[in-house]
């Protein structure tokens, strides 16, 4: 970029300026991921509250997810338009906002409108927050402020379900909204008094146009697709193969716009960077197949175990405990061993928590439960930060943003995926397992009639009987479905291994990533 050969970025803030710095951009990180989840575990108190049926209550996740997904790759031109520290700023002020009027809806029409507002808006908060930390620490400390960024990532989409089911048990829905506005303000004033001076050049870009609107149209498609397509038995529904044709037509038409516009709206031309695409890919992957089963542990343990959404919560909760003590050190020693060493650990790691919890059963007790959630607290250290500065690795300055943006927009989107792909294969194999399981508790079953003789003894109705026995039936075929899906990620986490070392080292131990990144805005 022109503007790049004549600015000079500002050196690294100092002292106490470079704390409360990092603590300004890691909490509007952490409200913003925070938003992903937390309305997760109040749907039905939503839905009930605003007299609408809890399908259409999945539709306050996904407006946001969605508005959210479409935002997140326009930052880099966002920030070349306005300057990253304003755009921040302004991102912060219009979620306040967009919170306050979320809390304040009347009816599930306008609450969906304003998700779509506040998914919008949220959009350019994080790959900024890890572009702006990125620039206040020295290239040596890349690593450290990695860290302190990713600890906000990983620890908020888990403190999510557990936040918001408190919330909505003991004060009301709104208030999951409403607590982002006191902690949005504080972000919003600690980054401009500190960051203001510091601001990037800007330039005036034409509007691609074109570009934006065949993002939204297939993006969009592709979100509604992917949370629509469980409830309508996916390809077998005329409406999500239209919504997959739009999605696949749409992103065509959108490669082929982007790659010959003189200003496109999302740089591609960064897939061209071996680090890049590697990188992003390996990270996107392992993040659908964690977040996909962070969402499913709690829906079996609410759904088949009886846990309340706050005990599921609870459950999940000690995941952060390593990742925050261990994620300063993978921080600080980034830059002394080979980033892919340790991402590949972690992709290791991740594959023996999965692999324990193939071994679940219905007799499983909270401290089993916790025991590997524990675990991959270590596997969540050493994931984003090696990850982070392996695909930045070698890039200037100037496309940080961008090239931070379209990788989250990757990363969200295998979110998403990895969600939808999940539950849907869960669901298949609980009906496999109930009818395979069904076929031994028969009327001609000794096990079956002794457990049926033993519920009638205990004063049931033969109705009540057969519905207690399909009742734990169920119980079971849920169970070995999940350890299906835990032990099948456990086997796609080893598969990730090789894609890592596919990316070159950084050189100097990681001084590119730094070098490029110390400079950020």
């Amino acid at each position: 970029m022109s503007s790049s050969f004549t600015y000079v970025p500002p050196p690294p803030l100092e002292g106490s300026a470079r704390m409360w710095g990092t603590i300004a951009l890691s909490t509007a990180t952490f409200m913003n991921v925070l938003d992903t989840s937390i309305a997760n575990v109040s749907l039905s108190a939503i839905a009930g509250d605003l007299g609408v049926s809890p399908n259409q209550g999945t539709w306050v996740i996904t407006s946001f997810a969605v508005a959210n997904a479409i935002s997140v790759p326009l930052t880099g031109w966002l920030s070349q338009r306005f300057g990253q520290v304003r755009l921040f700023v302004i991102s912060i002020l219009l979620f306040v906002l967009a919170s306050w009027l979320c809390g304040l809806a009347p009816n599930m029409t306008s609450l969906i409108a304003f998700r779509i507002l506040q998914g919008f808006v949220a959009g350019p908060m994080i790959p900024l927050s890890q572009a702006l930390l990125l620039s206040s620490y020295p290239k040596a400390l890349a690593g450290t402020a990695m860290a302190m960024w990713a600890m906000t990532t990983l620890v908020a989409p888990v403190m999510g379900p557990l936040l918001g089911g408190w919330i909505t048990d003991n004060i009301s829905w709104p208030w999951i909204f409403y607590i982002n506005i006191p902690v949005g303000i504080l972000a919003a004033g600690a980054a401009w008094s500190l960051y203001r001076k510091r601001e990037s050049p800007t330039k005036q870009l034409p509007i691609d146009g074109v570009g934006l609107g065949l993002l939204v149209v297939w993006v969009g498609a592709l979100q509604i697709m992917l949370d629509k397509g469980k409830e309508l038995d996916w390809f077998h529904s005329t409406e999500v193969q239209i919504l997959a044709a739009v999605a696949l037509v749409g992103f065509l038409f959108f490669l082929a716009w982007e790659l010959t516009d003189k200003h496109p709206v999302i740089d591609l031309s960064l897939f061209a960077r071996r680090n890049f695409w590697a990188g992003t890919l390996a990270t996107s992957v392992g993040y659908g197949l964690f977040f996909g089963n962070v969402v499913l542990l709690p829906l079996w343990l609410q759904q088949y175990m009886g846990y309340t959404a706050t005990q599921a919560g609870f459950i999940l909760a000690p995941v952060g405990l390593l990742a925050i003590v261990l994620s300063p050190i993978v921080g600080k020693n980034v830059a002394k061993v080979d980033p892919r060493r340790f991402a590949s650990f972690a992709f290791i790691v991740f594959a023996l928590v999965l692999w324990m919890r193939s071994h679940f059963n219905v007799q499983a007790d909270e401290a089993t439960l916790m025991v590997p959630t524990l675990i991959q607290g270590v596997a969540m250290a050493f994931f984003f930060i090696p990850l982070s500065i392996l695909t930045l690795s070698g890039l200037t300055p100037d496309r940080i943003p961008a090239a931070s943006g379209l990788t989250n927009f990757v990363r969200i989107t295998a979110g998403a995926f990895g969600t939808s792909l999940v539950t849907t294969v869960w669901e298949n194999r609980t009906a496999l397992h109930h009818a395979q399981l069904s076929e031994y508790v028969n009327h001609g079953s000794q096990a079956a009639n002794s457990t049926l003789a033993g519920l009638a003894n205990a004063g049931m109705s033969p109705e009540q009987a057969l519905a207690q026995v399909n009742q734990l039936v169920g119980q079971q075929a849920a169970t070995l479905a999940a350890n299906d899906v835990f032990f099948a990620s456990s086997i796609l986490f080893l598969m990730l291994i090789p894609l890592v070392w596919i990316t070159r080292r950084p050189q100097a131990a990681g001084a590119a990533a730094a070098e490029a990144a110390a400079g950020a805005h």
